[in-house]
């Protein structure tokens, strides 16, 4: 009787190198062997040479919770597994309170339990009145990390968090060794250019970049990263989109502090100049979409080694909040858990990056930040989450996503892999056309100490 549950044979991808012709054997869950050469017998062998096979993606910034009754953990989940997701580190901003305190964390993780198809780790955050207390408690509970804004999206569920409360924030969770994510956005800046803008009728789709300029992102990130050299603690900026953001994180690296940095896929795909007159407020994002100059700057800092880990900060606004002709009024953010592996796979061949790349930015990356130790590799001991990807020419259509809405600014867009199959720690999650498990299969995890 053969010891492996599974093997699968192909071009295995890892952070560090490419195995041709390899193989992985799965038993129990886990990864029991990585190799090349004539694969070992098991219960079920799939053989997908001219495939590509890596560790599952963990998309480290999702907003499952936004809309309430419209998307949430469970179909959030699902739409994962298509893409190739086999965590999601979901956001603690839910509609209609942000996950503040221990009861709160415990409701959400039990709808973590019931519902999900992947395995989900949680960020926390704090209420703006008297919110420190409350940080033990979510420690205990399993928080992955914290996440934290300098600018006031809505007083409620996404409120401003003050630079002294942020120093107390920061000098309570540093001894948990958790990451602490901050929206990098400066508030007074972003309401003075908004208001000139709307004072003089300037509200067209391209008057949003116009008025959150990378000024407003950069100074931001290095108010978090000050604070992170004085306290201590992991400073993490969550969503750099210039490249005087890398820079400004480069240079607290060189001087030995514990920061990160955190892009996602759209800086990269996206540019104003070609995908802002056909999408519109579809594309508007926080930051925003920037010219193309400044996006193939970030392609030359990621190859470098300059950025800790992408993500694709998903959330399925409905297109009536895309739709308004005054591009102020529109919600920030878009869909995007189902294109974030193809979408940068794609473009780290055409730019000639090695798709070991992807495995550092979208497994070892985040399951380093978010302190998962059985994630984001593919090495004896390890959770069997793979990923299988088929090479080609696809065409993305959004009609046929499984999140909660049916557009996306990759909307006609050639990937040059679809994903073929998912498993979640060495069971089938997606086969390529459908959802192969159940609801409550996916766990929740607890950050490693």
């Amino acid at each position: 009787m053969s010891d492996f549950d599974l093997v699968l044979r192909g071009n295995i991808v890892l952070a560090e190198r490419i195995i041709e012709d390899g193989h992985i054997a799965v038993a129990g869950g886990k990864v029991a062997h990585v190799g090349s050469g004539t694969p070992p017998s098991a219960r079920e062998t799939q053989d997908l040479r001219g495939h590509w096979i890596m560790p599952g993606a963990i998309d480290g910034q999702v907003h499952s919770g936004s809309q309430q009754g419209q998307e949430g953990i469970g179909m959030c989940s699902r739409a994962a597994a298509a893409g190739g997701v086999t965590v999601m580190v979901d956001m603690p901003y839910d509609e209609p309170v942000p996950v503040t305190d221990a009861r709160l964390f415990a409701e959400k993780v039990a709808v973590v339990e019931r519902n999900a198809h992947v395995d989900v780790a949680l960020y926390a955050t704090i209420a703006v009145e008297d919110g420190l207390p409350a940080i033990p408690g979510l420690i205990a509970a399993g928080a992955c990390a914290f996440k934290f804004s300098t600018f006031e999206a809505n007083p409620t569920r996404f409120p401003r968090i003050g630079d002294d409360t942020l120093y107390d924030a920061f000098r309570l969770i540093r001894p948990s060794g958790l990451l602490c994510g901050v929206h990098n956005q400066d508030q007074e800046m972003t309401r003075r250019n908004i208001a000139r803008l709307i004072e003089a009728g300037d509200t067209g789709p391209d008057a949003f970049m116009r008025a959150h300029t990378p000024l407003i992102e950069n100074l931001a990130t290095a108010r978090i990263y000050e604070l992170g050299a004085e306290t201590g603690a992991r400073a993490h900026a969550v969503h750099v989109s210039t490249a005087r953001g890398f820079e400004i994180c480069e240079m607290y690296k060189r001087a030995g502090h514990s920061v990160t940095l955190e892009s996602c896929v759209q800086y990269f795909m996206l540019n104003a100049e070609e995908h802002l007159p056909r999408f519109g407020a579809r594309i508007k994002h926080y930051p925003p979409i920037r010219p193309k100059a400044e996006t193939e700057l970030l392609w030359a800092h990621l190859a470098a080694g300059h950025c800790d880990f992408i993500s694709s900060d998903h959330v399925s606004w409905g297109l009536e909040k895309k739709g308004d002709p005054m591009i102020f009024k529109n919600s920030s953010g878009g869909p995007g858990i189902e294109t974030l592996l193809p979408a940068l796979w794609t473009g780290c061949e055409e730019h000639g990056i090695s798709p070991t790349m992807v495995v550092k930015q979208l497994c070892e990356g985040p399951a380093k930040a978010f302190l998962l130790a059985d994630k984001g590799r593919l090495a004896p001991g390890s959770d069997a989450d793979i990923v299988v990807l088929e090479p080609g020419r696809f065409v993305h259509d959004p009609s046929r996503s499984l999140s909660a809405v049916r557009w996306s600014a990759f909307e006609g867009r050639t990937f040059n892999v679809r994903v073929a199959a998912t498993y979640v720690r060495g069971q089938l999650a997606w086969d390529g056309r459908q959802i192969c498990n159940s609801a409550g299969d996916g766990r929740f995890l607890r950050p490693s100490a």
